[in-house]
Protein backbone atom coordinates (compact mmCIF):
# COMPACT_ATOMS: atom_id res chain seq x y z
CA UNK A 1 0.00 0.00 0.00
CA UNK A 2 1.50 3.33 -1.00
CA UNK A 3 1.65 6.29 1.37
CA UNK A 4 -1.28 8.18 -0.20
CA UNK A 5 -3.59 5.19 0.16
CA UNK A 6 -2.38 4.54 3.69
CA UNK A 7 -2.98 8.20 4.60
CA UNK A 8 -6.55 7.98 3.28
CA UNK A 9 -7.28 4.91 5.41
CA UNK A 10 -5.64 6.46 8.45
CA UNK A 11 -7.90 9.51 8.15
CA UNK A 12 -10.94 7.24 7.86
CA UNK A 13 -9.78 5.36 10.94
CA UNK A 14 -9.45 8.65 12.89
CA UNK A 15 -13.03 9.54 12.00
CA UNK A 16 -14.25 6.08 12.99
CA UNK A 17 -12.36 6.34 16.30
CA UNK A 18 -13.97 9.72 16.95
CA UNK A 19 -17.37 8.09 16.45
CA UNK A 20 -16.37 5.11 18.59
CA UNK A 21 -17.86 6.32 21.85
CA UNK A 22 -21.54 6.31 22.87
CA UNK A 23 -21.42 9.89 24.16
CA UNK A 24 -19.94 11.17 20.91
CA UNK A 25 -22.55 9.27 18.91
CA UNK A 26 -25.21 10.90 21.07
CA UNK A 27 -23.69 14.35 20.54
CA UNK A 28 -23.61 13.90 16.76
CA UNK A 29 -27.20 12.69 16.82
CA UNK A 30 -28.31 15.69 18.90
CA UNK A 31 -26.44 18.13 16.69
CA UNK A 32 -28.23 16.65 13.68
CA UNK A 33 -31.45 17.93 15.25
CA UNK A 34 -30.24 21.43 16.14
CA UNK A 35 -27.21 23.47 17.13
CA UNK A 36 -26.36 23.21 20.81
CA UNK A 37 -24.07 24.84 23.33
CA UNK A 38 -21.80 22.86 25.63
CA UNK A 39 -24.06 23.59 28.59
CA UNK A 40 -27.06 21.97 26.85
CA UNK A 41 -25.05 18.89 25.87
CA UNK A 42 -23.62 18.67 29.39
CA UNK A 43 -27.11 18.61 30.86
CA UNK A 44 -28.39 16.10 28.30
CA UNK A 45 -25.48 13.69 28.78
CA UNK A 46 -25.13 14.17 32.52
CA UNK A 47 -21.38 14.70 32.39
CA UNK A 48 -19.20 17.64 33.37
CA UNK A 49 -18.36 20.45 30.96
CA UNK A 50 -14.71 19.43 30.56
CA UNK A 51 -15.71 15.90 29.49
CA UNK A 52 -18.21 17.17 26.92
CA UNK A 53 -15.66 19.73 25.68
CA UNK A 54 -13.13 16.94 25.12
CA UNK A 55 -15.68 14.91 23.18
CA UNK A 56 -16.54 17.96 21.06
CA UNK A 57 -12.87 18.67 20.47
CA UNK A 58 -12.32 15.15 19.12
CA UNK A 59 -15.33 15.46 16.83
CA UNK A 60 -14.17 18.89 15.68
CA UNK A 61 -10.62 17.69 14.98
CA UNK A 62 -11.89 15.18 12.41
CA UNK A 63 -14.33 17.63 10.82
CA UNK A 64 -17.61 16.17 12.05
CA UNK A 65 -18.53 19.14 14.24
CA UNK A 66 -17.98 22.85 13.89
CA UNK A 67 -18.74 25.77 16.19
CA UNK A 68 -19.58 29.43 16.13
CA UNK A 69 -19.34 31.95 18.93
CA UNK A 70 -22.72 33.49 19.74
CA UNK A 71 -22.48 36.04 22.49
CA UNK A 72 -20.63 34.40 25.35
CA UNK A 73 -21.40 30.84 24.24
CA UNK A 74 -20.00 28.51 21.64
CA UNK A 75 -22.76 26.95 19.54
CA UNK A 76 -21.83 23.60 18.04
CA UNK A 77 -23.31 22.23 14.85
CA UNK A 78 -22.99 19.11 12.77
CA UNK A 79 -20.50 19.92 10.00
CA UNK A 80 -20.83 16.61 8.15
CA UNK A 81 -24.51 15.65 7.87
CA UNK A 82 -23.50 12.80 5.57
CA UNK A 83 -22.60 10.89 8.76
CA UNK A 84 -26.36 10.45 9.27
CA UNK A 85 -26.37 8.08 6.26
CA UNK A 86 -23.82 6.01 8.14
CA UNK A 87 -26.06 6.08 11.24
CA UNK A 88 -28.97 4.78 9.15
CA UNK A 89 -26.72 2.01 7.83
CA UNK A 90 -25.72 1.11 11.40
CA UNK A 91 -29.38 1.03 12.45
CA UNK A 92 -30.15 -1.36 9.59
CA UNK A 93 -27.20 -3.54 10.56
CA UNK A 94 -28.26 -3.67 14.22
CA UNK A 95 -31.82 -4.66 13.21
CA UNK A 96 -30.50 -7.37 10.89
CA UNK A 97 -28.22 -8.76 13.61
CA UNK A 98 -31.04 -8.80 16.15
CA UNK A 99 -33.30 -10.61 13.68
CA UNK A 100 -30.56 -13.20 13.01
CA UNK A 101 -30.08 -13.76 16.73
CA UNK A 102 -33.82 -14.13 17.29
CA UNK A 103 -34.03 -16.58 14.42
CA UNK A 104 -31.17 -18.63 15.90
CA UNK A 105 -32.83 -18.62 19.33
CA UNK A 106 -36.16 -19.72 17.86
CA UNK A 107 -34.49 -22.54 15.97
CA UNK A 108 -32.52 -23.75 18.99
CA UNK A 109 -35.56 -23.67 21.29
CA UNK A 110 -37.65 -25.55 18.73
CA UNK A 111 -35.29 -28.53 18.53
Amino acid sequence: MNSRIRERYEMRARIMKALGHPTRLFIVDELSRQDRCVCELTEMVGADISTISKHLSLLRDVGLVDYEKRGTQMQYRLAAPCVLDFFRCLGDLVRTNVQRQLHCLQQSSGQ
